[in-house]
């Protein structure tokens, strides 16, 4: 089984690339699935379920080095529950035994024993804007997000991405050692980007085995 988990910066295209990737190779592709699954399985609301995985929850209850986690505080186990099931399923993924692309959820630590071929995506502050103010511009006027919110939202969302990570691993942001790739995708058209990456994520494979 060949594993590629993808970590990335709001807005790089990170996601973007993990689908195309998955299409390209034939394999199974997940991302929002895995919130959908949890949602459901749990009877929660998809949304609410997407603020805790995102970092909103995580205030609520203390945790430990590599997601040890204590008693949290009254009426933050749905918080904790939610974290442990995707834990879960992302554990359920890997063992099902298909090669597969997984993006975000931190799966690059979660199955570090599988040893899947970890990338992270970045890009340049100006690109991500860009990028984040084209899926702006597909929404109705009124619910656009203007250019300063938008950047507000890229900052919160790394801030809350790099206070995670580094629960979970114990090393800071900028350690780029944990990663097998780091691409900056400023500049690149995903699609042609994505060929580059399936070349080099092939060859990795090859040398791993």
């Amino acid at each position: 089984m060949r594993i590629i988990t993808i970590s990335r910066q709001f807005g790089s295209g990170g996601r973007e690339l993990g689908k195309r990737l998955a299409d390209l190779l034939g394999w199974d592709y997940y991302d929002k699935e895995i919130i959908q699954a949890l949602a459901e399985e749990q009877g929660l609301d998809p949304d609410y379920v997407h603020k805790v995985l995102s970092g909103h929850g995580w205030h609520h209850y203390q945790l430990t080095y590599r997601n040890s986690f204590h008693q949290p505080a009254a009426g933050a186990w749905k918080h904790t529950e939610v974290l442990v099931r995707q834990r879960e399923i992302l554990k359920d993924i890997a063992s099902a035994g298909n090669d597969c692309v997984i993006v975000g959820r931190d799966a690059d630590v979660i199955l570090q024993n599988r040893q899947p071929f970890r990338i992270y995506v970045c890009a340049e502050m100006q690109s991500r804007i860009a990028r984040c103010t084209r899926f702006e511009e597909k929404k109705e006027q009124p619910e656009r997000l203007s250019e300063k919110e938008i950047l507000r939202n890229i900052r919160r969302i790394d801030r809350n991405r790099r206070q995670i990570r580094e629960i979970l691993t114990g090393e800071t942001a900028g350690d780029g050692s944990s990663f097998d790739l780091t691409v900056n995708a400023t500049g690149w058209e995903i699609k042609e980007l994505t060929e580059a990456v399936a070349a080099f994520a092939g060859r990795w494979f090859e040398r791993s085995r």
